[in-house]
């Protein structure tokens, strides 16, 4: 019988009769950013729970809730045609400004990526669907696994999210194969977690979407990263408006593209952020 190391809560799955090699699952008081790495490099995943204290979940999640308002369902079966994608994030709110830079955030990134920047940030509101189906599960990142991480992302939790309603699913340990995956389906689990709290997984690991078979809809947002010499799937330069870039703080600019890797990404010979600042001026 396939095993997971998440508590995916199915009585078709025996994750609790084999002991996972590291923990996948972490309380804030006590995560490490070595803790996390561990995780990461063994299984491909881990979830950290009780990160976003209630108070800041709660007003987040309003702001989020008033900004999908005027937010339309998706165009396509990728988007899904029952979900709400909040894209241009860091144009249409400043919630999210310190969680991008958070130090258990950071400090794993310096470890896996080193020169990084964000990828694909968006609010995900996946809507009641029942009967609906999972997303097929799919790599962001098609080098062999000899090669270096280059994408790192992580889903924070604004509602629980549980099987029924769309928690993400992933393959544990699938970061580790050469991407030839074979022609069954392969064996999912649902990172399942209370909100507040924020799951990370490596590109190269083999995830997706899960159906939302309630009647609510469940809401989290992706903060996705990306090696700073790879060009980001967001332009995030024009998504982002360059009077509110320039208010931001210089290390938020820089994950906005605002950066350089060597002499790779230079305005007119000089850093972008100095661009930035005398072109406001």
């Amino acid at each position: 019988m396939p095993s997971c190391n998440v508590d995916c809560g199915s009585a078709l799955c025996d994750h609790r009769a084999m002991a996972p090699a590291v923990q996948t699952r972490l309380g804030a008081g006590a995560v490490t950013v070595d803790g996390v790495v561990a995780a990461l490099d063994e299984e491909g995943f881990c979830i950290v729970e009780g990160l976003l204290p209630p108070d800041e979940l709660a007003t987040t999640r309003d702001a989020l809730i008033d900004i999908l308002e005027a937010i339309p369902t998706g165009r396509n079966d990728f988007e899904g045609f029952k979900t709400q994608r909040i894209y241009g994030l860091f144009a249409k709110t400043r919630r999210f400004d310190s969680l991008a830079m958070h130090p258990l955030l950071t400090g794993v990134l310096d470890r896996l990526l080193v020169d990084y920047q964000l990828c694909a940030p968006a609010g995900i509101c996946i809507g009641p669907a029942r009967g609906g189906a999972a997303s097929a599960p799919r790599r962001q990142h098609l080098l062999g696994p000899e090669f270096r991480n280059v994408i790192v992302n992580t889903m924070w939790a604004f509602d629980d999210f549980t099987d029924a309603n769309g928690a993400t699913r992933m393959v544990p340990g699938s970061h580790r194969s050469d991407g030839a995956d074979g022609p069954e389906a392969p064996m999912t689990v649902p990172a399942v977690m209370p909100a507040g709290s924020v799951l990370f997984y490596l590109g190269k690991l083999l995830h997706g979407g899960g159906a939302n078979t309630t009647d609510r809809p469940r809401l989290g947002v992706i903060l996705e990263y990306v090696a700073s010499w790879l060009r980001p799937q967001e332009n995030h330069v024009l998504a982002v408006p360059r009077e509110v870039a320039a208010s931001l703080p210089a290390r938020l600019q820089e994950l906005l593209g605002y950066n350089m890797h060597g002499v790779v990404g230079h305005v007119d010979g000089r850093h972008p952020r100095n661009f930035l600042a005398r072109s406001m001026t």
